[in-house]
């Protein structure tokens, strides 16, 4: 698998590059149009949850919301990433259905490519984060170097996922309205719009077996809050992402034997 990919890396490279540049072709603004949801979302939901509802982040009568929106933008940054991913895989083999016929060419890669081109979307976010939080006046802490294993488990979970979605999207065309509706679900069953320890016992175990709980939880601790990492829930998170990014890659072997009839 992961020879496979260095082998490959030329082609990722080129692959990631015109499906991400490719996107913003011919627009003015380019690849800031990439801030645009999550900032619109940001401002829409800072509005509802902290000036509508008169929200605060942990029950803090004191915050600003200037700091409601940085702990919700962290937040949001996160799930944007993991729905993109997500979005894009029931698709990735029909809307590649050339790539199909050529027997050379390694499927597998396109799910790599994904997950390439809907991080650096992710990193432009988290630029725009930091600067925000500079402007801002916002403490940011050296635990946030740790940042990139944080989110470790959760990409190794996207792309066991990915391969999985990709390979089913070509015989179960309806599968990408189930997953748009299932990635909206995601986004309200995450603490992004609320801590969770605001949560009873029950609901918190519940919602522990959402994908991007933990790492929200950790980007905010880390980067915003100066909490030390936590090793043991890591740890266990990512032995369950090896185990999906193994389980995936093996189904999307064994079923692209069929794709070539299909497409």
């Amino acid at each position: 698998m992961l020879r496979g990919l260095m082998q490959n890396r030329e082609l990722l490279r080129d692959l990631v590059k015109r499906d991400f540049i490719g996107r913003y072709k011919g627009s003015m603004l380019g690849v800031v149009w990439s801030l645009f949801n999550p900032l619109l979302m940001l401002v829409i939901y800072t509005f509802v949850f902290s000036v509508a509802f008169k929200a605060r982040w942990g029950g803090h009568s004191d915050e600003s919301k200037v700091a409601f929106a940085i702990v919700l933008f962290s937040g949001i940054i996160v799930h944007t990433f993991f729905a993109e991913c997500l979005n894009r895989s029931p698709s990735l083999i029909t809307s590649h259905a050339n790539y199909v016929k050529k027997v050379v060419f390694p499927l597998e890669i396109l799910s790599w490519m994904a997950l390439f081109s809907a991080l650096l979307h992710f990193l432009v976010s988290f630029c725009a984060l930091l600067a925000f939080c500079v402007l801002s006046g916002a403490q940011l802490h050296i635990q946030a170097l740790l940042i990139p294993l944080a989110l470790l488990p959760l990409l190794l979970m996207i792309m066991g996922i990915s391969w999985i979605l990709a390979s089913l999207g070509v015989y179960l065309r309806d599968l990408s309205q189930v997953i748009g509706m299932l990635v909206t679900i995601s986004l309200f069953l995450a603490p992004i719009f609320y801590p969770i320890d605001s949560l009873p016992e029950a609901y918190k175990a519940f919602l522990t077996w959402n994908p991007i709980t933990l790492p929200v939880i950790q980007l905010r601790n880390l980067l915003l809050f100066g909490k030390p990492f936590e090793w043991q829930p890591w740890a266990i998170s990512l032995l369950i992402g090896l185990a999906i990014f193994q389980i995936g890659y093996w189904w999307f072997q064994k079923s692209r034997r069929g794709f070539a009839d299909v497409v």
